[in-house]
């Protein structure tokens, strides 16, 4: 039987070996393996993100935590595809327009999809039809994702796409405040990327 502590500290502490030795014998086992997402694999990133938003843990710890995470992932997606687990919600993440930064986009679309959720990833530079791809693919969240002043405007032009439509619009980045988040009609705003993962749980449990 699958000690979940001992896999949920693998993934914390990034020992990619380790994780995947003890996903491939839940498997060999015909463990339940929902209960490695559930019980030790989902609430490894949850904490390395709580940690990560109190200066306790940095870009690095999070990054080898969620390759680790990721090698685990590989091997069970297929099998839990095939068992109809459906995802917390799906979310497309995306650096604005003109902006082709992407550390803390993908940092977002890491912390989103260790915590359960399905991330459509759309790369940098996206417009509001690029976002709007992602919504048509199922996503109810659009986080954009902003590192420049001069992309950060942008925003508001996502925001006024999707006004009136059955999608929530968050934004984020090192310029973007709360204000900036109230001035522009957002749906809401996180300072990282453990606070994404949050701001969607709440949004999705409100909608």
């Amino acid at each position: 039987m699958t000690d979940y502590e001992t896999l949920k500290t693998a993934v914390m502490k990034g020992r990619r070996n380790d994780v995947t030795t003890i996903v491939q014998a839940s498997i060999n086992e015909k463990e339940d393996l929902n209960l490695l997402l559930d019980k030790g694999m989902i609430p490894a990133m949850r904490e390395i993100g709580e940690k990560f938003s109190r200066n306790e843990a940095y870009v690095p710890e999070l990054l080898i935590a969620a390759r680790a995470m990721q090698a685990g992932l590989t091997l069970i997606e297929p099998l839990l595809a095939a068992t109809g687990r459906q995802p917390l919600g799906k979310v497309a993440v995306g650096t604005v327009k003109g902006d082709l930064h992407d550390i803390g986009k993908n940092l977002v679309a890491i912390m989103l999809k260790g915590a359960g959720y399905e991330v459509i990833d759309l790369g940098v530079n996206c417009d509001c039809e690029k976002f709007n791809e992602g919504v048509k693919q199922g996503a109810q969240i659009v986080a954009c994702s902003s590192l420049l002043t001069t992309t950060m405007p942008y925003m508001k032009d996502v925001v006024d796409y999707f006004h009136g439509k059955d999608v929530k619009v968050i934004i984020g980045g090192a310029p973007v405040t709360q204000a900036y988040c109230d001035k522009i009609g957002a749906a809401g705003y996180s300072e990282d990327a453990s606070g994404a993962v949050r701001l969607v749980d709440a949004l999705l449990k409100s909608a």
